[in-house]
């Protein structure tokens, strides 16, 4: 299944801006798949739906470390990994705001 989400914030700036949209694949095929680099989003429980780069991979308990690119980026450096359980999906496909 693909959803589409619209990008708020700016914690993988410059590559993905406020007002961008991406397109994510919510199948488990694609989320048994996922690898360093790959772009995911996922629910935290204190702060709500994010989006995040997969940095480092826990095989043994399935979780994620994910991180931004901004120093002030809130990500497994502030809260741990992310459990394989929170992912919504799997970034497939960027689409960026049209220039004004």
């Amino acid at each position: 299944m693909l959803r589409l989400m619209r990008v708020t914030g700016s914690s993988l700036s410059p590559e993905y801006q406020e007002g961008d949209f991406v397109v994510i694949a919510t199948i488990p095929f694609f989320l048994n798949r996922i690898q360093v680099g790959d772009v995911v989003v996922f629910r935290h429980p204190e702060v709500g739906l994010m989006i995040k780069r997969v940095s480092g991979i826990l095989e043994t308990e399935k979780q994620y470390l994910v991180s931004g690119t901004q120093p002030y980026s809130v990500d497994s450096a502030r809260f741990g990994p992310v459990s394989s359980d929170a992912l919504i999906g799997k970034v497939i496909w960027h689409i960026v705001k049209p220039a004004r």
